[in-house]
């Protein structure tokens, strides 16, 4: 069920033209979508920290390490790294 406010909205808005309706439309998307590339941008920054965080962990360098040594005989197989 609407809130009291979005249902004043509503009347308002079907006093206004189909032009005007439009525009309101065009005008909703193009700030949700701002918004939502706002966001990306905040969580593609943090997903960025985290990583570099954990590439100067010494704990997981070590783990890494650790692998790398494992795959070490697949890796002379002959068959090329990537």
């Amino acid at each position: 069920m609407p809130s009291p406010v979005l249902s004043q909205i509503e009347k308002v808005i079907d006093h206004l033209s189909r032009e005007e309706q439009l525009w309101l439309i065009e005008q909703l998307a193009h700030r949700l979508q701002e918004d939502s590339m706002k966001s990306n941008t905040v969580e593609q920054t943090v997903f960025e920290s985290q990583l570099v965080a954990m590439a100067m962990d010494r704990e997981i360098q070590a783990e890494l390490q650790k692998i790398d040594q494992e795959f070490a005989i697949t890796e002379a197989d002959g068959l090329k790294s990537r």
